[in-house]
């Protein structure tokens, strides 16, 4: 039997948190092809999303997605996003919370490629890189 992923329950176990403590809990999307959000609103591939009880309506947070109603400027939208495209859930008076590891995806049709990100790219790897690749960031809390 293949181990359930932990991502999830520790997703539900800080938005309780958040809401019990009177914090606001945010979440970080890496937008791709799967995650249905208002693409005015993303940025860099990614959105960051209120999913406080008051923000939202009809919250589900389950296993495989979360999803939601919200409004955008006035106007309701219907939020899917995959578990496994949220980076990061913190609070937002704190900052305290946890990042995650994003599988690489398909990118987002509508996001931002440009030819100079490519000659960054190109250039980048001209070069070696001694730093070690970034590391969502663990912030311990109490």
């Amino acid at each position: 039997m293949e181990e359930l992923s932990r991502k999830p329950y520790l997703l539900r176990a800080l938005h309780e948190w958040c809401t019990d403590s009177g914090y606001t809990p945010y979440i970080v999307v890496t937008v791709d092809k799967n995650t249905v959000v208002p693409p005015a609103h993303v940025h860099d591939g990614q959105i960051t999303l209120n999913i406080s009880t008051l923000a939202t309506n009809r919250l589900v947070m389950g296993n495989e997605y979360i999803e939601f109603q919200t409004r955008f400027g006035g106007v309701t939208e219907h939020i899917y996003v995959p578990v496994a495209a949220v980076s990061a859930i913190y609070a937002r008076e704190t900052g305290a919370g946890m990042g995650f590891e994003v599988a690489d995806s398909e990118p987002y049709p509508g996001s931002d490629t440009s030819s100079e990100d490519d000659a960054n790219r190109a250039s980048a790897e001209d070069k070696p890189d001694d730093t070690p690749p970034s590391r969502p960031k663990l912030t311990v809390v109490k």
